[in-house]
Parts: structure tokens; C-alpha cells; sequence
């Protein structure tokens, strides 16, 4: 009896624990995904070139205004939305999924995280002003916005300020620095920039957060780009050499950015969601694979094998893990977590991050010498999985680490000597 071929399952899982919004804009992305992006994504990954027609596509769907809200053109979107679009368009091309991520999440920080801040009058007007103008931007205009945050250094963690400084100047800043590993270079038209003003003593807390022109005179993409994985995100080497910008580039008031980050943690786990889509592609693959569905390929069965019957068993639980800690933080995510759920975020992000990994390969085991062909999209899932733990600013050890402090150590505890007299439990 020939095998019939399964729908594949949903990226929630269930469906129905969405809305009826959040379900039709996962269906929007997973038609794009399937007819257009995962037919281009062995292409691209082959020759880390930029999918510009990808980003085209999203722009045409409305998906580059997920998060601009609806009275200004946009869908509306949130967190939850951004983390379940961006998981099924990591199904089809985990590249095209991590530089939606990086501009969607500047468009998140620009509009539901600076409405939920606590700002004055005369800021909150000024806020809307710049809100009115990049929302517009990307509605309108379909530009792009990256995010590249990384400088390589402790800033990149929120351990020191960031070593790209800004000059205030009159009617806007100078900026000046460089960023590593910033995905959309070349491509994206303005770059969501942190960096520190330029004062004597700064901190964290004098970060900013300022869209750079990509036509600012300057501005250079520099640098080879040939990865492992996410080849087609083509991340190089972002210079900003003194670089004018206007005081309309500021995506947050000044100063706000440290605050915004302290009270939304979760938008640092958003880089999880396109590697939750890729473990859950490795899964469907196996399935079809062995079960003889692959297009293009005989119709051969494996299915039957007792030692490929475990390992699937292995890989479903594995991947519903994920999925409950993933749907868990993307669907309930709030500002100003406490420490229980600050520590849930970081498992769910950790989580996430290494079941990809290793859902990838036990995949390729299981499928066996064939998989690693590049006619096949699998060992493309596995090369893209083994980048997800070595990004910052949650790379898989941070957060083993910092799990494993906050769950022993209250914020203002260390392991000082005390002494007996003044404390007895020291005793």
C-alpha cells in the first residue's frame, strides 16, 4: 500500500491556542515561505548571497510593517506575532527569518516597547514624532531597518558601554565606531545603532539608539563573509566613521534605551524563534524522508526500522520541549518580569538554542549518508542550528551562567566573609 503523504504540523503545534490575527499572519508567512523562499534558500546559502527578493516579498505581504500599528498603515503586531512569524518563516529559509527578526525588532523597540516606557510630556510628543517618521518609512517607502548591536566586547552583554560613541552636536550627532556579525549589511537602508554618548563617565545607562542612514557619507560595509551557517544573512563588518546623523534618527529618547532593555528582556530572546521553525523543518524532514515523501526523490520507505522509529520518538520530544518553553515566553511575555520569569526566558532561550542543534543532528544520523548532500535542505538546517548558541547577547553559556547566578544569588548577594559574630548562620 503506497503511503499517503501527512499535512505538516503547524509551528504552534496547535493552532488553535492562537487568534484568529496571529493565525492568519503565521499562514501568510508560511505560503511565502514555502512557494518562494524555500526554493531560493540552497542558492543563497551557497553563495552567502543576500535573498533581496525575499525581503521584497515580506515588504509586498505587509510583513516588514508586522509591527507598526494599524492606524499608521501597519498589522499591528507585537512580540507574540513577530516570535510565531518569524518561527515559520525559519522552516523555510532560517536566513531570511533572522534578518526579518533584526528588523522587526527595531520596529518593536520604536513603537510598543517606547509606548510602554515611562516618559514626560515633552518626551512622549517627541517620541511620536519619530515614531511617525520611520513608521512611515517602512510603510510607505518599504525601507529596511537592521540591528546590529555586536562590537565583539562586554558590551555586547550589557557589561560595559558600547565602544561606538555619539557626538552631540547641533540638530543631531557623530557617530563613530564599528559593529561586527550586522546582519542586512549592505542591504538593510538604515542601521538601528547602539551606542554610548559621548561623555565624560558614561555608562550603560547612556546607551542610544540611533537609525544610521545606509547613504550617510561614511558609512562602509567592509570585511569577507563565508560562515558556517546563516550564510545568507551575509553579517559583515558595519564601519561608522564619524558619521552625521539628524536628533530624527533616534528610535528611543535619550538615555531610554537602558531602560527599555532592563524592563523588556524578552525582545533579547526574539533571535530564538528562526532556529524553533529550523528544528522544527529538521523534524518534518525526517518524517518524510522516511517515510518516502521527499519530492523528488524515489518513493523509498525507512520507516520500518525499529532504531529510526526511537530516534524520531526522540526528536518529537525534544522538539514539543522547545515548543512548549518557546510558545510559553512568546505568548505570555510582559514587561518587567520578575526573577522566575526572567529565568524561564533565559531557559526558554537556551532551550531552544540547543534542541535546534541537536534536533538537527540526530536528523542527519537518522537519515544517514543521503542527508548530507546539498541537494538536500538538511545539512543546511544543521549548519544554521550549530550558529544559534553562539549568538549574542544570550549566547548558551551566558545563560547557563547567569541561570545558575540568579537561581543561588539574590541581585545584591556575593560570597564576601561574614563574620560569625555579626551573623550567625555564618557559624
Amino acid at each position: 500500500m503506497p503511503v499517503v503523504p501527512r499535512p505538516v504540523p503547524h509551528v504552534a503545534g496547535d493552532p488553535g491556542r492562537l487568534t484568529d490575527r496571529q493565525q492568519a499572519l503565521v499562514a501568510l508567512a508560511a505560503e511565502l515561505g514555502r512557494s518562494r523562499f524555500a526554493p531560493r534558500a540552497a542558492g543563497h546559502d551557497r553563495d552567502a548571497s543576500f535573498p533581496v527578493e525575499n525581503l521584497r516579498e515580506l515588504r509586498d505581504s505587509g510583513l516588514l510593517a508586522l509591527c507598526v500599528p494599524v492606524e499608521r498603515g501597519g498589522q499591528g503586531g507585537g512580540y507574540a506575532e513577530l516570535m510565531l512569524v518569524a518561527a515559520e518563516l525559519g522552516r523555510h529559509c532560517g536566513a531570511t527569518a533572522l534578518s526579518f527578526n533584526m528588523h522587526a525588532c527595531a520596529t518593536l523597540w520604536l513603537g510598543e516597547v517606547a509606548d510602554q516606557l515611562d516618559l514626560s510630556e515633552r518626551e512622549r510628543a517627541d517620541q511620536a514624532a519619530r515614531q511617525a517618521l520611520h513608521q512611515e518609512r517602512v510603510v510607505r517607502h518599504g525601507k529596511l531597518y537592521a540591528q546590529p548591536f555586536s562590537e565583539g566586547g562586554a558590551a555586547s552583554v550589557g557589561k560595559a558601554p558600547w565602544g561606538t560613541l555619539a557626538r552631540r552636536v547641533e540638530g543631531g550627532y557623530v557617530v563613530t565606531g564599528r559593529k561586527v556579525f550586522a546582519t542586512l549589511a549592505g542591504v538593510a537602508d538604515h542601521y538601528a545603532v547602539l551606542c554610548t554618548l559621548d561623555t565624560p563617565g558614561a555608562s550603560p545607562r547612556d546607551t542610544l539608539f540611533l537609525a544610521v542612514p545606509a547613504d550617510a557619507p561614511g558609512v562602509s560595509v567592509t570585511g569577507p563573509w563565508d560562515p558556517l551557517g546563516m550564510r545568507a544573512t551575509v553579517s559583515r563588518r558595519l564601519v561608522l566613521p564619524d558619521v552625521c546623523v539628524r536628533d530624527s534618527a533616534r528610535l528611543l529618547p535619550e538615555g531610554r534605551y537602558h531602560e527599555a532593555a532592563q524592563r523588556h528582556p524578552h525582545l533579547y530572546g526574539t533571535l530564538a524563534a528562526p532556529y524553533m521553525g529550523i528544528a522544527q523543518a529538521a523534524y518534518d524532514f525526517t518524517v518524510q524522508y522516511l517515510r518516502g515523501e521527499v519530492p523528488g526523490m524515489p518513493p523509498v520507505t525507512r520507516r520500518m526500522y525499529p532504531t529510526k522509529q526511537l530516534a524520531v520518538a526522540q526528536m518529537c520530544i525534544q522538539l514539543e520541549q522547545a515548543r512548549a518553553m518557546f510558545l510559553d515566553t512568546a505568548l505570555h511575555a510582559r514587561p518587567d518580569p520578575d526573577a522566575t520569569a526572567l529565568q524561564r526566558l533565559q531557559a526558554a532561550h537556551y532551550t531552544v538554542m540547543e534542541s535546534a542543534a541537536a534536533i538537527c543532528s540526530l536528523a542527519l544520523r537518522t537519515c544517514g549518508g543521503a542527508s548530507m548532500m546539498r541537494s538536500l535542505p538538511l545539512e543546511r538546517y544543521f549548519r544554521d542550528a550549530r550558529c544559534g548558541s553562539v549568538m549574542l547577547p544570550w549566547t548558551a553559556e551566558l545563560c547557563l551562567d547567569q541561570l545558575g547566578r540568579s537561581a543561588l544569588y539574590d541581585p545584591d548577594e556575593t560570597d564576601e566573609p561574614v563574620d560569625p559574630v555579626d551573623d550567625p548562620r555564618a557559624a
